[in-house]
């Protein structure tokens, strides 16, 4: 394949129209090269946002790593901007643009070494790839809470999910990647060979490659108990005071957030409260599954459980439980931030703003991130906001675009009440599109450091397509 792509970018060489070039790079990749000409390409171009619409000039779906290099040599040649595209969930739209997207959706495949506990997953695996393949060894690692979202992007954005609090983030899991840089090499980071750039990728977004395969670290966990709660609004300030004593020293192998959610019309819940507003609480206890109803219990002790849906299940069923909610196609506006201490008026914010939720696709969640979380030094990794004990995001999402306005007008207000009581920086993986002006304080005091290694590893800045961080002068 080189040889083949040395004559397309050789000086000096006979000049190629634009149809023969793409004639050579069709030639040289095993994946689809798909352009506005071609059947398929409105499908082929449409992302989770259905608010995003770009129209690229090429999509390379890439087969494996070549193929990716000789996508970005392609651009590069071209001035070209470049998109990166994994599980495709960026809610800005990042993984498309008007010039080539990278897709790597053809990449799924996960190898899992349980002899030595680690699992590698291709840059385009999802979540559900990824514990489909864990789960038959009574393995996993921390992978979110929608089963459709990619695995590279969570994990370099950080990686907050149900196992947090006992297993870290998902970048303190990552062990090693496999990058093709903005000149088109392909390298290698570890913990010993290019250890600034794996530094950088655990948390650093994607500002630095495209990263075509990573390796995790696994832990023991199969069956969990877990599930969903809901409490009337009315116990909403009593629980969200319980749940930020509760969740401080509680055991580390639970995850449990709160978020205020409309009842969707499922079997456990009562057909006259369908379409109303609750506080609920997700659960989930990865300890000895016959202990998971005794850690609760603190929940039901402050009110009563109006329905609920909690037992034991494998974790990948809890992982993909609400993925329903989340179709691809949504429109989609979100807001974050990092929280050090829920305090009394924060939550007074929260109960003002969260029984206001519009649509049953939107929501907001208070992610715990204290335990295993606090246990890694604030420089020890690109995530520096080590010392927040939870992460908010106010997540609109709905299906008319006829409501944004509205829509995203409940979003912005939820948040400017709640900002206030926050730190400035939030997680990068829960940022806007108009939220560039935050990328300082969502990366902290490790901000200077990743525009160091950015200007080394990428110092035209290509990969801008993200919470961007700039080179170095």
């Amino acid at each position: 394949m080189l040889a083949g792509w040395a004559r397309i970018a050789r000086k000096g060489a006979t000049v190629m129209t634009g149809v023969d070039v793409l004639q050579e790079l069709r030639e040289h990749v095993r994946g689809a090269v798909i352009t506005p000409a071609d059947e398929g390409y409105d499908r082929a171009r449409a992302v989770y946002n259905a608010m995003i619409d770009r129209h690229p000039r090429l999509i390379v779906r890439c087969a494996n790593a070549g193929d990716v290099i000789a996508a970005v040599r392609y651009a590069r040649e071209r001035d070209l901007e470049v998109a990166v595209r994994g599980g495709g969930h960026s809610v800005p739209g990042f993984g498309t643009c008007d010039g080539v997207v990278i897709d790597l959706s053809g990449m799924r495949a996960v190898r899992v070494d349980p002899t030595n506990g680690t699992a590698r997953a291709e840059g385009g695996a999802t979540w559900g790839d990824f514990n489909a393949a864990t789960y038959a060894f009574g393995l996993a690692t921390t992978g979110g809470i929608i089963s459709t979202t990619g695995v590279s992007g969570l994990t370099l954005g950080g990686g907050i999910g149900h196992l947090s609090r006992g297993c870290g983030l998902s970048c303190d899991n990552l062990v090693s990647a496999d990058v093709v840089l903005a000149d088109g090499r392909f390298v290698f980071a570890g913990e010993h060979e290019n250890e600034d750039l794996l530094w950088a990728l655990r948390g650093g977004g994607g500002n630095f490659g495209a990263v075509t395969s990573l390796e995790f670290r696994l832990h023991p966990v199969e069956d969990v108990y877990g599930g969903l709660m809901f409490f009337e609004l009315s116990a909403a300030g009593d629980l969200l005071r319980c749940y930020r004593e509760f969740i401080a020293d509680a055991p580390e192998r639970l995850g449990l957030f709160p978020a205020f959610q409309i009842a969707p019309p499922l079997p456990f819940i009562p057909p006259e409260r369908h379409g109303e507003p609750f506080l609920a609480f997700v659960g989930c206890w990865s300890g000895p599954v016959e202990e998971g109803e005794r850690v609760l219990a603190p929940l039901r002790e402050v009110a009563p459980v109006v329905a609920e849906h909690m037992g034991p299940m494998p974790y990948p069923a809890l992982n993909s439980a609400f993925d329903v909610l989340v179709p691809p196609g949504l429109q989609h506006y979100w807001k974050a931030n990092f929280v050090v201490e829920l305090t009394d008026a924060a939550i007074e914010a929260h109960l003002r703003h969260g029984p206001k939720v519009p649509v049953v696709n939107s929501t907001m969640h208070i992610y715990p991130i204290n335990g295993a979380c606090h246990r890694v030094a604030p420089d020890a990794t690109a995530f520096s906001h080590r010392d927040a004990n939870f992460a908010t995001v106010i997540a609109g999402m709905w299906p008319d675009p006829a409501d944004n306005p509205a829509r995203i007008a409940w979003v912005r207000d939820y948040y400017a009440a709640t900002a206030p009581h926050s730190k400035p920086g939030g997680y990068v993986n829960f940022m806007a599109g108009d939220d560039q002006e935050r990328v300082r304080a969502n990366y902290g005091a490790n901000y200077p450091r990743l525009a160091e290694i950015k200007r080394r590893y990428d110092p035209d800045n290509v990969f801008h397509l993200n919470q961007n961080i700039r080179p170095a002068a």
